[in-house]
């Protein structure tokens, strides 16, 4: 892959008084972005701010694909001040950086901008971070929009790094099997998916109205 994702304080603590997103979607975003990273193997790099001491552990939508992945664990709020994690991001070797984190206008927001003057073309998931408040989500938008950062949402980022149904990695049947099983535990279209898989299996031939 072209890029590296990077998650910012996804944790228990910093999610509570988010008010900007509701805290189903953010979670089933966020299980969304570590299915698809680690399904394609995307240079993922994960920080938490606190962790034992204030914010608690990485949220288990993303724990559960990555428990064994380095977690950069800070002081600082904005990860590019941490060498650590700075460093990590870099190792990659990408130049394109994917940001999701919280919040908006704070931790993800500074190393957004931060990373943008040392030279990397920026994106940011909207709705995969947020804020106490729309108000701060929304600003803190605008202002890395206007720093030059792109913003994405969890669907076009997952649609982009799928971009063809028909590339010969996504023909493998295990791709296959993992999209479906993506659709139907994360998103609105699970729904339908699960009642169509069940009704078709079991649905009885139709006679009409007669008994």
């Amino acid at each position: 892959m072209n890029h590296t994702l990077i998650l910012i304080d996804h944790e228990g603590q910093m999610t509570f008084p988010t008010e900007s997103t509701s805290k189903l979607e953010l979670r089933n975003n966020l299980a969304s972005l570590g299915y698809f990273s680690k399904m394609y193997e995307i240079p993922v790099v994960l920080s938490t701010i606190g962790e034992k001491t204030f914010a608690g552990p990485l949220l288990m939508e993303l724990r559960q694909f990555y428990p064994d992945e380095p977690l950069y664990d800070r002081t600082t709020l904005n990860l590019w001040e941490d060498d650590k994690a700075r460093e990590a991001v870099i190792a990659t070797g990408n130049k394109k950086l994917v940001f999701a984190g919280l919040w908006t206008d704070v931790c993800l927001a500074f190393p957004v901008i931060s990373a943008l003057k040392a030279g990397y073309e920026v994106y940011f998931i909207a709705d995969a971070s947020a804020a106490m408040s729309k108000e701060s989500h929304e600003r803190a938008i605008q202002r890395m929009i206007q720093a030059g950062a792109v913003p994405h949402s969890t669907v076009s980022y997952t649609f982009e790094v799928i971009r063809d149904y028909g590339r010969e990695d996504n023909r493998d049947s295990d791709i296959g099997a993992h999209m479906h099983e993506w659709r139907i535990k994360y998103t609105g279209v699970g729904t339908g998916v699960d009642y169509a898989i069940y009704m078709v299996q079991n649905y009885p031939p139709y006679k009409g109205f007669e008994k």
